[in-house]
């Protein structure tokens, strides 16, 4: 798990060198235009949605691991060729092998998280790996905005390569992984039986939780991160007059929460229902959304207007903090015995298609509507909510609260009885 996990943290710290870079790069320091940039970005997009719905059943094939490596190098490739590309059907081909290394690496990674821990562990270690996803991240981005110089295409070939190095440290890491089975994938088999059923997404589709889980999740992924960079960022710039520099502080800010709270929080969670976990996030995002809207629409001070968007920020970030060890241990609990790969890789599909709508919705309606934008984002928090408590409904107790599971193992463990004086034991 070590292992995984440090392996996890590079390849976010290779991520953050480029990917808050990648429209700068193709739009002005390679000269190919805003057009060409926005195709990238789509591109990059669009690789994880195909290459996702192939993913899981070749985990639960053939196991992560391979997986894995070979979704490195391919990352790997894409960032080399993005650093030396220079025209736009070459700039096109690195982003989608970019875009589809990178995709396939999270399903891969939560399938491993999954083999080497247990019901009493697995809400612990995925907190780990987004804790450490987002300090890599961060880490990345800072140091790699100290490197980048528009004036330099060199700059840009180094950060580029850096990420590529980090994968492939990432794929050599892997392979010294030695992957327990049985216990992880036992825990993972839900209660359901009907779950069973043969074909891999028919089974999923008739499991009712884990597609009620899918429809949350594409809500939680929309409202939230398909935001960040797009709606939200537009409604800053254009109703709140938020300077493009305070964008940064406010994602440095969502980072820093996620970074000091993480294990504050999950201290909190453990011992909770997810499903009222989940639900509360959707209050707290709704508060975050009505201080955006204050930021845009309230009568205060630029002063208090940059503020109030820097906490909007902030309070995603908390909410970030308690969905890590609630969501992604969820999908690998719900998951039937053979079919955890399909599980993570249709989960990580759902966020994927959350990512592409959120901008292409969010970000005209955050740029023009602004009062639209605040109320109908304040409603999708608030829906999350009543999806959450709705899926609590259809939760078996043990996989709305796993440490229900850890306490009847432990009230089940019998210490041996005393023999009594005089008896001694047989030979045989």
């Amino acid at each position: 798990m070590r292992r995984i996990q440090a392996g996890n943290a590079l390849s976010a710290f290779g991520l953050g060198f480029t990917v808050p870079y990648l429209y700068i790069y193709v739009a002005q320091v390679r000269d190919l235009g805003a057009s060409s940039a926005g195709v990238v970005l789509a591109v990059f997009a669009m690789a994880a949605l195909v290459a996702l719905p192939f993913t899981g059943r070749v985990i639960d094939r053939r196991g992560p691991l391979p997986v894995l490596v070979g979704a490195a190098v391919l990352a790997a490739m894409g960032a080399v060729g993005m650093g030396l590309s220079d025209s736009v059907p070459a700039v096109v081909l690195s982003t989608a092998l970019l875009g589809a290394g990178t995709a396939v690496m999270q399903p891969a990674l939560a399938t491993m998280i999954v083999w080497c821990s247990g019901t009493g562990t697995r809400t612990r270690a995925f907190a780990t790996q987004f804790f450490l996803q987002n300090l890599g991240l961060g880490i990345g981005g800072l140091i790699g905005g100290h490197i980048v110089d528009e004036s330099r295409p060199g700059s840009f070939t180094l950060l580029f390569g850096i990420e590529a190095a980090m994968f492939l440290v990432l794929a050599g890491i892997a392979l010294t992984v030695r992957l327990p089975r049985s216990l992880a994938l036992q825990e993972a088999r839900p209660a359901d039986t009907r779950t069973k059923a043969t074909g891999g997404i028919r089974t999923l589709l008739g499991h009712r939780a884990m597609v009620q889980l899918c429809v949350l999740g594409f809500v939680l992924f929309f409202a939230c991160y398909g935001q960040f960079e797009s709606g939200l960022a537009a409604y800053g710039t254009e109703a709140a007059g938020i300077e493009p520099a305070t964008l940064g502080t406010a994602l440095a800010a969502n980072t820093a929460v996620i970074v000091v709270a993480q294990f504050i929080v999950l201290r909190f969670v453990e011992r909770r229902r997810r499903s009222r976990v989940i639900a509360s996030v959707g209050l707290i995002w709704a508060v975050a959304w009505i201080m955006a809207g204050y930021a845009g629409l309230g009568n205060g001070s630029q002063a208090m207007a940059t503020a109030a968007f820097i906490s909007t920020y902030a309070l995603f970030g908390l909410g970030e903090a308690m969905l890590s060890p609630t969501v992604a241990p969820l999908v690998a609990d719900l998951a039937p015995e053979g079919k955890v790969g399909q599980y993570n890789s249709a989960f990580a599909l759902v966020k994927q298609l959350a990512l592409a709508v959120g901008p292409a919705v969010g970000g005209p309606m955050g740029a023009a509507l602004h009062g639209p934008y605040i109320v109908t984002f304040v409603l999708f928090s608030l829906g999350i909510t009543a999806l959450a408590l709705r899926l609590g409904r259809h939760l078996t107790p043990v996989h709305d609260q796993p440490s229900l599971a850890v306490k009847s193992r432990v009230v089940a463990v019998r210490k041996p009885e005393p023999e009594p004086e005089g008896v001694v034991a047989s030979a045989h």
